[in-house]
């Protein structure tokens, strides 16, 4: 049987970091402002009162500790509290594919790759910027690479499911290689006026490419040992933006057409729902989670991710084990697990086996057994 590798992964950084401090003092300045605005309507009941948001708060709540923004100006405003990136004219590059295209050019190059040695482009992610033409086919066009390409979403999954998606096709020989980007502009859908979500979601791009083991170059290539998904429909995780807006008026700018979640259902019922699902497939390919060199999750939540390493592990993983990016990028959707592989999966001996998650909306989450190959 012919196996499959990872080859290659790329991370596109934005150049703008907004940390805890500066996100909590534009924050705080709303609330100010607000409850001044509607000081009488407070007084009399009738409105409530907002709270202020604090660093201690945020660390708390999710570990993050600054994040990655494609504009920063625009969201540390507080008359306005929204990243500001303007259209661009259909013959210009759009600003996802543009972060596509930086993101995947790196992984090409580790991978050892040339575009034209690619024959299909998967733009796999939560945040899509527009519903046609594909923003993989505008990336394949970019890169100059022959074949096919499609979007796909599966909310924070997403990179997942493609990479899934990508062996599947290679085995059956429809492809070569496949290069996966996950571009994620999530700053566009959260509200900064929402304290319980307003420091979760940050910028980003990752991609990888999935080949054929025997066709291997990249120094830092790996066995895609076996790949399982799940889904089951949640709505606590929900973002109602969509194409029938405009036929229902009433509705267009409310709170629902921007990210919301039920925080503490999400935790309650992702975690026993991940935890399953990668015990699961570990027993299902005779893999201990013993030998599990590393984990590679899904990066939303400190305190998820170490309830989750824990329930796999049998006891608490060390930073080595888990590694942790979100303190940095914050919540990055479907890029956020290629990016903690790409920056800790190098120093890892040929014959580790590590294991990458990404969960999210849906619910929905993929579990991807990895093993070291020889350089």
């Amino acid at each position: 049987m012919t196996t499959l590798a990872l080859t290659g992964t790329g991370v596109y950084t934005p150049a703008h970091s907004i940390s805890n401090e500066e996100l909590v003092a534009v924050f705080n300045e709303y609330v100010r402002r607000y409850n001044a605005a509607h000081a009488d309507a407070i007084a009399a009941g009738t409105v409530a009162q907002l709270l202020d948001s604090s660093v201690d708060f945020i660390i708390k709540a999710s570990g993050i500790k600054r994040r990655y923004v494609m504009d920063k100006a625009g969201v540390l405003d507080p008359a306005i509290m929204c990243p500001r990136i303007p259209e661009r004219p259909n013959d210009q590059i759009s600003v996802l594919a543009e972060m596509a295209i930086a993101s995947g050019r790196d992984a090409l190059a580790a991978a050892e790759r040339k575009a034209s040695e690619i024959d299909a482009v998967i733009v796999s992610c939560a945040n899509p910027q527009r519903a046609y033409p594909a923003i993989a086919i505008e990336v394949q066009n970019a890169l100059g690479v022959d074949g096919y390409a499609f979007d796909m979403n599966v909310g924070c999954a997403s990179a997942a499911f493609a990479l899934q998606v990508a062996s599947d096709m290679i085995a059956k020989g429809d492809a070569r290689a496949i290069l996966i980007c996950s571009p994620e502009i999530c700053s566009g859908h959260l509200d900064f006026r929402d304290r319980d979500s307003h420091f979760i979601f940050g910028d980003a791009a990752a991609a990888m490419v999935v080949e054929h083991t025997a066709a291997a170059k990249g120094r830092n290539s790996w066995e895609v040992v076996s790949t399982k998904l799940k889904t089951k429909f949640s709505n606590n995780i929900r973002n109602n933006f969509g194409f029938l807006n405009r036929t229902a008026p009433e509705g267009i700018g409310s709170r629902d057409k921007l990210f919301v979640q039920e925080g503490r259902k999400v935790f309650k019922e992702v975690i026993p729902m991940v935890s399953e699902l990668i015990l699961t497939h570990l027993a299902e390919n005779a893999v201990s989670a013993d030998t599990l060199r590393r984990l590679w999750l899904h990066q939303a939540n400190l305190n998820m991710n170490e309830l989750i390493a824990h329930r796999v592990l049998g006891r608490t993983a060390s930073a080595d084990e888990a590694p942790i990016i979100l303190d940095e990028y914050g919540n990055t959707s479907s890029a956020g697990s290629v990016i903690a592989f790409h920056k800790y999966s190098t120093d890892l001996a040929p014959g580790d086996f590590g294991l990458l998650c990404a969960f999210g909306a849906g619910y929905s989450a993929g579990s991807v057994i990895l093993r070291k190959l020889a350089a």
